[in-house]
């Protein structure tokens, strides 16, 4: 009704530009406040993979204290039957000498007095020293039962200390790998034979994620074992996740003050293969994955042009440029500042052209850039 009856076309405008102004605050306010989510979200992950780490350390500790417990109990019961061996023998000898004191008494009777005495002092302490040698040995046997039972108790404890963090291992593992399948389900993408090619290529042997093996007789795996494998089985997923992410374009091209101007669709007749932001002329530009960059040129309708191949059969382009900071050949990585945002080619204003594309064929890429947003 103000319009109508206002009768000036300048006032409309002017009110039509206010409205229009704080409907990109308000856009921009939104923007932030996902941005926010993000880095938060990401510092929870890095807290659980640090979590993690720490959680792996204790494990390996207390397997190197099992094993010493183990081999402790072997000393103990060698020492053990040893003991029980000597035992044995000292009370063969204490019968011996007994059997000797009797043959004595019948010597004595035939021998003189001071020869009967002399013989039965020696004798008495033949006797006294196999008891005093039989006694030790009881409370050495004695003891060793005592610490056998000690090492046992240990033992036990040390195991259930090991299911507890087993636990905790598992638990942390399985929640800090469900939102990684999500953000590659998210976006379209096979994440198991996505990380069959990272794999592959990343094939190197040993370090902490090498399988653990206890036994050296060729045995089946324990329990204990099956699960520390499963638990650095997830973790090497992890690992593998992480190398994928950095290959796979889920960034955003452009940081900082921006408006979303165009999507993924048609528009005015034609096919728009991208997804165009708008900023301040000269913005950085920013690699949204790990990369080689394959044209750094002009380019007829898209200006000065950048082309980055990435793996997987994934391409990304970035268009209207006002300058290319990169050259052909080059490898680049995620957040790597790659040109600044213009006007060239076939533009109408400052902005980036940004595409996807898998295996040629142009894809939204907004998909990728939601599927990071909701899952981090």
């Amino acid at each position: 009704m103000d319009s109508i009856g206002s009768g000036s076309l300048r006032d409309q405008a002017a009110r039509e530009q206010i409205l229009y102004e704080n409907r990109l605050n308000t856009l921009s306010q939104e923007r932030d406040a996902r941005a926010l989510e993000a880095r938060k979200a990401q510092e929870r992950f890095s807290t659980a993979l640090d979590q993690i780490s720490v959680m792996q350390s204790a494990l390996l500790a207390s397997e190197e204290r099992l094993k010493e417990l183990e081999t402790g109990i072997n000393v103990i019961q060698s020492t053990l039957r040893r003991t029980v061996k000597e035992r044995d023998v000292a009370r063969a000898e204490m019968a011996e000498a007994e059997a000797l004191a009797d043959g004595a008494v019948e010597v004595a009777r035939a021998a003189s007095s001071k020869d009967t005495t002399a013989t039965l002092d020696f004798l008495t302490d033949a006797l006294n020293l196999a008891a005093e040698e039989r006694d030790a040995m009881a409370a050495l046997a004695a003891e060793a039962t005592l610490t056998v039972d000690d090492m046992l108790l240990d033992r036990r404890l040390a195991e259930e200390r090991n299911d507890a963090i087993f636990s905790q291992l598992e638990d942390a593992v399985s929640v800090s790998i469900e939102p990684l399948d999500d953000i590659f389900a998210r976006a379209g993408l096979n994440s198991n034979s996505i990380l069959e090619a990272i794999r592959r290529g990343y094939s190197g042997q040993g370090g902490p994620l090498t399988p653990l093996k206890f036994s050296t007789k060729g045995e089946e795996p324990g329990l204990d074992e099956r699960r520390a494998n499963g638990i650095l089985g997830k973790m090497d997923r992890m690992n593998l996740y992480r190398i994928a992410l950095q290959k796979t374009p889920f960034a955003l091209p452009v940081k900082g003050a921006y408006r979303f101007t165009s999507g993924f669709g048609p528009r005015w007749g034609r096919m728009h293969n991208g997804t165009d932001f708008a900023a301040a002329h000269g913005s950085p530009i920013y690699a949204t994955a790990d990369g080689v960059v394959t044209k750094a040129d002009w380019s007829s309708g898209y200006g000065r042009l950048i082309k980055i191949q990435h793996e997987f059969g994934i391409e990304t382009r970035y268009a209207h440029l006002a300058k290319i900071r990169v050259k052909v050949g080059q490898r680049v990585s995620r957040g790597d500042r790659i040109g600044d945002m213009g006007n060239s080619g076939r533009s109408t204003g400052t902005h980036l052209h940004y595409e996807v594309r898998v295996g040629g064929k142009p894809v939204n890429p907004m998909t990728y850039i939601k599927a990071a947003r909701d899952v981090f």
